[in-house]
C-alpha cells in the first residue's frame, strides 16, 4: 500500500469514507450534527487541507488524511479497513513528508486518543467545545516522541 495525493475528483469517495468512519467511531455525535458537517466537509474542509489517501488494489480509497500548517485536520479510515495499518501509514506520511506535529482529537473518541498516544502524541490542552462551538470537547495533542 502506498500513500498518494488526492484531488477534487475524489471528494465524493472521500466523503463516503468520512461518513462511514464517523458513523463507526463517533457514536457521541448527534445525527443532526453529522448532517450539518457533511456539506462543510465536502465544500470547505477538503479544499483547505493537503489530502493524501491509501487505496486498495481496485483503486478504492480505504483511508485519507488532511494536513494544514503542521496540523492533522482529518484522518479517517473506512470501517472495513480498520486495523490494517492504514492509519499508521497515513499518519507516518503526514509526520515525515508533511511535517505534521499536532492533532485535535474528540475527547469522546478514546480509540483515536489511544492511537495518537501510541504514535508518540501527548495531550497538551483541552477545549470544552469543538471548532463549531458544539459541546464535543477537543484534546489538543502534539508529537513528543516517535515510537
Amino acid at each position: 500500500m502506498n500513500v498518494e495525493s488526492v484531488g477534487k475528483p475524489d471528494y465524493r469517495e472521500l466523503l463516503d469514507v468520512w461518513e462511514a468512519s464517523v458513523r463507526a467511531t463517533h457514536d457521541f455525535l448527534r445525527e443532526q450534527d453529522l448532517l450539518e458537517l457533511k456539506p462543510l466537509i465536502y465544500e470547505q474542509y477538503f479544499g483547505a487541507v493537503d489530502l493524501t489517501c491509501v487505496k486498495n488494489g481496485n483503486g478504492e480509497i480505504l483511508g485519507f488524511c488532511g494536513v494544514h500548517d503542521g496540523n492533522i485536520e482529518m484522518l479517517f479510515i473506512a470501517p472495513q479497513a480498520r486495523g490494517e495499518g492504514i492509519g499508521s501509514l497515513l499518519l507516518d506520511d503526514a509526520v515525515t513528508a508533511q511535517g505534521a506535529t499536532k492533532v485535535d482529537v474528540n475527547e469522546q473518541n478514546p480509540q483515536a486518543l489511544g492511537f495518537y498516544q501510541h504514535k508518540g502524541f501527548a495531550v497538551r490542552d483541552r477545549s470544552p467545545l469543538d471548532g463549531l462551538d458544539k459541546p464535543y470537547p477537543l484534546l489538543h495533542m502534539e508529537l513528543v516522541d516517535t515510537p
